[in-house]
């Protein structure tokens, strides 16, 4: 295909030029030539002419070429240099591609390599591989073993007054606890108690954002000489939590059949890790309070409970929630919420109000228990707590954080206890007196 290109031409005319032939051959036709403008091209004005037919140029691919070569016109450098800039940002983009691809590549092959490694030093440790046998050098023999976790240390002291059958405990302090909290604290408390009977629990108060808390306090146990020999005083820190279970940061146990009692025992003891399977889990409860003084209203709200103990044969319990006033040690108001059938984990947000008066208020003790539904036996009582100003502990602070803010919900989890450990604690009176010998 023949390409006629435009030309500079006379401004006159244009000559056509023939060939003559021979009387031999005959003369070829001639092919008439295109007539050409002298104005400047447009889009249109380009054409193909080929041995049989003509073909007309995309007006969309001139429009853009011309636009191209008027933006290359316009950049003050001659064409070689624009053009050895396109190829070298072109090799640029080119090598970039490359090293992101080589780079995925051997991550790949890195993956791999040490997904094999795993899967040799798997085989290794389940026997299926011999290796030659290395003695242990005596660095490397305590690599490995399970390394004491550092819980803090406790001051303690100890004193039994054998005319009394009495046991004073007392927590003097603790120092370098484990931080339990975000913050690289912990709100540390002791709870005290004697096994194997465990009629009492007693706790100290809770210190807010400290790891070396000074207790100072002491409990007293009713506990003969010959029981005494028997027992084992357990000393738990636990961090305190309002709305999750309390962790507990370490504890002290001591035989106390090994103590000499000659005189105060007043000792430096390291924490160790809690005791697994010792102590049975009850449960637990969250429930808020509520007081307003100027209308006399307490208003309780059981929220739910979780981890509940099986009553039942199928593994699960028809649990429901006693509310019950005791004033002066003497039953008084009580309510109950609705039954949850075969449930561990019941959920209630049932409220409850009582009238109680602001005299009243600091002679009421509120206990909390969880029973066991049964419609043919009698029910089982699944655990119980008590709150009030003659309480200890997380009950005592719950109760004093409901006085200290009055008109406002004050929400917390509680462990429950066994209801005899409560009973024995509370020892509540059978019935309230009548109003008018009731003492305000």
């Amino acid at each position: 295909m023949h390409w006629f290109l435009r030309t500079p031409l006379q401004p006159t005319t244009m000559v056509r030029h023939t060939t003559t032939a021979t009387a031999t051959t005959p003369a070829p036709r001639e092919r008439p030539m295109p007539s050409w403008s002298i104005s400047r091209p447009t889009a249109s004005s380009w054409t193909t002419l080929g041995p049989s037919t003509n073909s007309t140029v995309n007006p969309a691919v001139a429009v853009v070429t011309h636009y191209v070569g008027n933006l290359l016109d316009k950049i003050p450098l001659p064409r070689w240099a624009v053009y050895t800039l396109l190829v070298v940002g072109a090799l640029l983009v080119i090598i970039c591609c490359l090293c992101v691809c080589v780079k995925c590549c051997c991550r790949g092959r890195k993956k791999k390599r040490q997904r094999k490694e795993d899967k040799i030093h798997l085989m290794e440790a389940n026997g299926k591989s011999s290796a030659t046998p290395v003695q242990q050098d005596m660095a490397d023999a305590d690599y490995g073993a399970t390394k004491q976790e550092e819980r803090g240390r406790m001051l303690y002291s100890l004193e039994f007054h054998a005319a009394h059958s009495e046991l004073t405990v007392g927590i003097k302090k603790a120092d370098s606890l484990k931080a339990m909290d975000l913050g690289g604290t912990s709100d540390p408390y002791v709870r005290v108690y004697i096994l194997p009977d465990k009629t009492r629990t007693c706790e100290t108060k809770v210190f807010r954002n400290t790891l070396d808390p000074v207790f100072n306090e002491q409990f007293k146990f009713q506990i003969t000489k010959s029981s005494l020999l028997e027992s084992t005083v357990v000393m738990q820190v636990f961090d305190f939590n309002r709305f999750s279970k309390h962790n507990i940061i370490g504890e002290l146990r001591l035989q106390l059949c090994n103590v000499d009692w000659n005189h105060v025992i007043e000792e430096w003891k390291d924490l160790v890790a809690p005791a697994k399977f010792e102590e049975e889990n009850l449960g637990e409860i969250c429930f808020s309070l509520r007081y307003v003084p100027t209308s006399g209203k307490l208003t309780v709200v059981i929220l739910e409970a979780r981890n509940l103990k099986s009553m039942d044969a199928g593994g699960s319990s028809d649990p429901y929630v006693k509310v019950q006033l005791a004033l002066d040690k003497r039953k008084w108001k009580k309510k109950k919420t609705s039954v949850k059938k075969k449930t561990l984990n019941p959920y209630y947000n049932e409220s409850f109000v009582f009238d109680v008066t602001f005299e009243q208020i600091q002679r009421v003790d509120l206990v909390v228990s969880l029973w066991d539904h049964d419609a043919v036996s009698r029910n089982d009582a699944m655990g119980k707590i008590f709150l009030g100003c003659n309480a200890a502990g997380n009950q005592l602070r719950h109760w004093a954080d409901m006085l200290s803010n009055p008109r406002r919900p004050v929400a917390q989890w509680h462990s429950l206890l066994s209801a005899t450990q409560v009973n024995s604690t509370l020892t509540l009176k059978k019935k309230i007196p009548l109003a008018d010998k009731l003492p305000l």
